[in-house]
């Protein structure tokens, strides 16, 4: 299995630093790792193979090796493998539902069981978006690939993700002149980039779809 690290992380260390946010920060990115742990599990009850592992500024990311046979079993206009992107994808948030559960029961200090609740539940509401790449997003797009078929859940949740942002931005920039705070602006702008890196995958998609199409109808 690779591995990699963004060295963006550097410049969000800096920032939530002399913003005086770093624990939150480095408290999100300790269950964010284990968030991820939840989707490795669940990759391999799935009997997929771990590819790579890439630290990001707002979190951990594994990706899996995808296998032919996952193909070949049709359910609607999907396949098997959409099943079980929907089974890893919900995983994650799974994982940390069960931590705040796990930490209500726990004998610790007031405070410090309010920031593992707390840090928990912001990865939970952020991987649900649905945006893709985020959990959010896998899973809507998995349900749109078995229902529609690829080319239409491609279309469907570049969409969907489109939308869904506009509305974020609009009601982060309402909080981030309330609250003033840095980190709904970097929320927002990981967003963005994500989309975007997103969006001109899909546009070159498109691209190669036309061309088959061309070629189908010139032979």
């Amino acid at each position: 299995m690779r591995f990699k690290i963004d060295l963006k992380i550097f410049l969000f260390v800096i920032i939530f630093y002399f913003t005086k946010q770093i624990h939150i920060y480095a408290l999100i990115m300790i269950f964010a790792l284990i968030h991820e742990l939840g989707h490795l599990l669940a990759g391999l009850l799935c009997g997929m193979r771990p590819e790579k592992l890439e630290i990001k500024p707002y979190g951990v990311s594994v990706s899996f090796k995808l296998f032919p046979k996952d193909y070949n079993i049709k359910i609607g206009k999907g396949n098997k493998l959409e099943i079980k992107k929907i089974f890893v994808a919900l995983a994650g948030p799974i994982t940390n539902l069960l931590i705040i559960l796990m930490t209500i029961n726990l004998p610790i200090e007031i405070f410090t069981k309010l920031m593992i609740i707390y840090s928990n539940i912001l990865i939970i509401i952020f991987n649900l978006i649905p945006i893709y790449p985020l959990d959010g997003g896998r899973v809507v797009k998995s349900i749109l690939h078995i229902t529609y078929g690829k080319r239409k859940s491609e279309k469907y949740i570049n969409n969907i993700s489109f939308v869904t942002l506009i509305f974020i931005t609009f009601v982060s920039s309402i909080l981030i002149y309330i609250l003033e705070n840095i980190a709904i602006f970097l929320i927002v702008i990981v967003l963005w980039s994500m989309y975007i890196i997103e969006d001109i995958k899909y546009k070159r998609k498109l691209e190669i779809y036309k061309l088959l199409e061309k070629s189908i109808e010139n032979n």
